[in-house]
């Protein structure tokens, strides 16, 4: 890769990881579109590490909290608002975790091509501008009850299709069973850890397999380009929300999915 395709990745990656457009669906565009190689795995982990300590830094001060009070939990058997919320989130990753261990290979290899990435942005989209405008509520993530965990989880596996994307299609459950906008988006932000917790895991299982050779320059610059871009991408996610909507990202993905559509049909 040359620096120009590491910088655009990585704030690519950075700013669609938390917006409902799909990061997955981004990152096989851009080199596709610009007519580059594809970046690797390597450089895939590296911007999704850059991810995670943007959410964890942004978090920081909730996920203390939601640890104490889980800790506390295991021996007093008692739940406060906290422990609920972290075992939601816990609760919550189940679905994706055992879809990904039993489709991932087909994913990969049957499901990453324009047309579906297309159809994905297009169908999921028009189903998240559906549910904000008719079905959001006014609760916030800490009034999640357990069934709607279950909910948001499983829809959370539909995110391993790329197109789909995971906070968008878990923003449009949220929204679905009652949450408001800024309690979706919170609650898809906190579920985002564990996934790419196990997702870098896995990815690096794979390097280590495939003896990949690694090119630490620009894996560093990717790191810290896709925290920056990402952790200002929260910010201002949840700073306006509630007055922008999610109709400005239902257009998005229509557009660029017709685009697409258009070029590739």
């Amino acid at each position: 890769m040359d620096w120009l395709q590491v910088v655009i990745l990585a704030v690519v990656q950075g700013l669609t990881e938390f917006l409902p457009i799909s990061s997955s669906a981004h990152l096989i565009l851009v080199p596709i579109l610009g007519g580059d190689p594809d970046q690797g795995l390597a450089f895939d982990v590296a911007l999704h590490l850059g991810s995670l300590a943007a959410v964890l830094l942004y978090f920081r001060q909730d996920i203390g909290r939601m640890t104490l009070s889980w800790t506390r939990s295991l021996s007093t058997r008692e739940l406060d608002a906290d422990s609920r919320l972290a075992w939601g989130v816990i609760l919550g990753t189940i679905p994706v975790g055992l879809v990904g261990l039993i489709m991932q290979d087909f994913i990969e290899t049957s499901l990453r091509s324009p047309i579906w990435i297309a159809w994905g942005l297009i169908i999921f989209g028009l189903l998240l501008g559906w549910v904000d405008w008719r079905h959001r509520g006014q609760r916030s993530e800490h009034q999640l009850r357990w069934k709607d965990v279950f909910w948001i989880g499983c829809a959370q596996a539909l995110a391993l299709f790329p197109g789909v994307s995971r906070s968008g299609i878990t923003m449009t459950a949220g929204l679905m069973v009652g949450l408001n906008r800024e309690g979706a988006s919170r609650f898809s932000f906190l579920l985002s850890i564990p996934v790419t917790v196990l997702a870098c895991l896995l990815k690096t299982y794979d390097l280590v397999k495939a003896d990949t050779q690694v090119e630490w320059a620009p894996m560093a610059v990717g790191v810290i380009l896709s925290g920056i871009s990402a952790y200002l991408c929260i910010h201002y996610f949840l700073a306006f929300i509630k007055r922008i909507g999610m109709q400005p990202f239902v257009v998005y993905r229509v557009v660029l999915g017709a685009i697409l559509l258009w070029m590739f049909l």
